[in-house]
């Protein structure tokens, strides 16, 4: 598929701030060798000021979190950037199998994949497609575990709270 041919090419790369219920959702989209894809999700705190989605595929995405948080079983179907070492590869697209409403342990994960719950634990907190590959649902043994490198009770560790109950799983 050519750029002119490609509906979400329009506009081009772009950043955006949508609002989430607990807190906002940066959205960024760019051109890959022709394509716009989704590069990467960063979660914000409400306070951050909202910046209306350029491009169709920012606007696909925003359209998209709004369904899972309406439905938290929403499928998200959008093109990423590919992006990561081959570990944190694994690491996502095994996370990418825990239904909504359930968690596995980072021992768990690292068992299922031949790693350590460490490099679990780094991958995760590597993630540029959160609630895509949905971290928030690998905990510790002992408990909810960090988020996003964040093990004091932050803005990350408070988001994953929200989406782990929103999905069901406390």
């Amino acid at each position: 598929m050519t750029a002119c041919s490609n509906p979400f090419a329009a506009n081009s790369s772009s950043y955006c701030v949508i609002a989430a219920p607990f807190g906002r959702l940066g959205i960024l989209t760019e051109l890959v060798e022709g394509s716009l894809m989704l590069s990467k999700i960063d979660y914000l705190p409400a306070s951050k000021a909202l910046i209306a989605p350029k491009n169709a595929l920012a606007k696909e995405v925003e359209r998209q979190c709004k369904e899972y948080f309406k439905d938290p079983t929403w499928q998200f179907d959008l093109p990423i950037k590919p992006a990561g070492t081959e570990h944190q590869k694994k690491v996502w697209a095994s996370i990418q199998d825990i239904p909504a409403g359930r968690t596995k342990t980072y021992g768990e994960v690292a068992k299922k994949i031949k790693s350590g719950p460490r490099a679990v634990g780094t991958a995760c907190g590597a993630n540029p497609y959160p609630l895509i590959a949905p971290c928030h649902r690998v905990v510790s043994a002992q408990g909810i575990g960090g988020f996003m490198k964040e093990n004091s009770p932050g803005l990350y560790r408070q988001i994953k709270l929200w989406l782990l109950k929103h999905e069901g799983a406390l």
